[in-house]
């Protein structure tokens, strides 16, 4: 990475443009082309330094519900769940734990009996029966950003 890939990453992480080109935006504020910016958060993203740009929601104030979930998975199906995981639309991530329980995601739905549909279907694609759903009884925010 050089000095404009960080500074891409700077704006994109803490003041991301909220216009129809943020891109044109980002570049004029780093004094180079569109064209530069798009293809530097492209291959960015080919070398998985970024892994996706979108905006975080507060899913409780919409009115959605959400669950931290925890799966006990053997090693050699590892790769089988994650990815069946990573192709529900209410999944906001996961990581890999040192634990028995070492597969870790959060799910976000619009109510309650969606939430756990989508979490009965995993268990079945999946033939991972032992997911727990562990709902928030306390909210933290962490600001998940990083200075380049």
């Amino acid at each position: 990475m050089d000095k404009i890939d960080k500074k891409i990453l700077n704006i994109i992480q803490k003041d991301f443009p909220i216009v129809e080109v943020p891109f044109r935006v980002v570049a004029e504020k780093i004094g180079t082309a569109e064209d530069d910016v798009l293809e530097r958060i492209r291959r960015m993203k080919r070398e998985g330094i970024i892994r996706r740009i979108g905006a975080v929601f507060d899913a409780k104030k919409l009115g959605y519900v959400s669950a931290l979930c925890a799966a006990r998975v053997p090693e050699e199906r590892l790769r089988a769940f994650v990815d069946t995981v990573n192709s529900y639309p209410g999944i906001t991530h996961n990581y890999r734990r040192n634990h028995a329980y070492n597969v870790w995601f959060t799910i976000i739905s619009p109510d309650e009996s969606t939430l756990q549909s989508s979490l009965a279907e995993i268990r079945e694609r999946t033939g991972i029966p032992d997911i727990l759903s562990m709902k928030a009884s306390r909210t933290f925010k962490i600001d998940a950003s990083f200075t380049v």
